[in-house]
């Protein structure tokens, strides 16, 4: 396990959530499962009660701690994009598997965890600053996905 490791709690399908998020992103991969060794107030011994694993290179920790939490945008996963069609891949999969969309290139897995599915060409705008980092915000806020070639076109004015 990393010395710094990303724990995020799941009612109780954390090893269901890191092997979706393997399969899809790059430099992604699930670790050692580990099942509870003794019965707890949302589980019984032997259920899956960790897991770790990667999600672009980042190390995280799924925990079966029940329904007692839940998720807001407070915490979210950030994905840098370099096309359209990855963009359209990543935000197709966490939609389309039971998700849902929200603004500004954000959404929801089904399981309640947020993601913004970004687009390098954003990203690079507001680093330009100025009027062109303006207009490619404006744009921004009146989409659910991001449009590449929108954004693309308010940096172009």
């Amino acid at each position: 396990m990393a010395k710094n490791t990303i724990c995020v709690w799941y009612d109780k399908d954390a090893e269901t959530a890191a092997r979706f998020y393997a399969d899809l992103f790059p430099d992604s991969t699930v670790g050692k499962v580990y099942h509870a060794p003794g019965d707890y107030p949302s589980g019984k011994q032997g259920d899956v009660l960790m897991v770790e694993f990667t999600v672009a290179g980042v190390a995280c920790v799924g925990l079966n701690g029940g329904p007692v939490f839940k998720h807001n945008e407070a915490f979210s996963f950030q994905i840098s994009t370099e096309t359209q069609e990855e963009t359209d891949r990543y935000w197709n999969a966490i939609v389309g598997n039971g998700g849902q969309e929200s603004d500004c290139g954000w959404c929801k897995d089904k399981w309640g965890i947020s993601w913004q599915i970004t687009p390098r060409v954003l990203i690079d705008a507001m680093a330009a600053g100025g009027a062109e980092a303006k207009r490619a915000f404006e744009a921004m806020m009146k989409m659910k996905k991001i449009d590449v070639a929108k954004i693309e076109a308010a940096r172009r004015g």
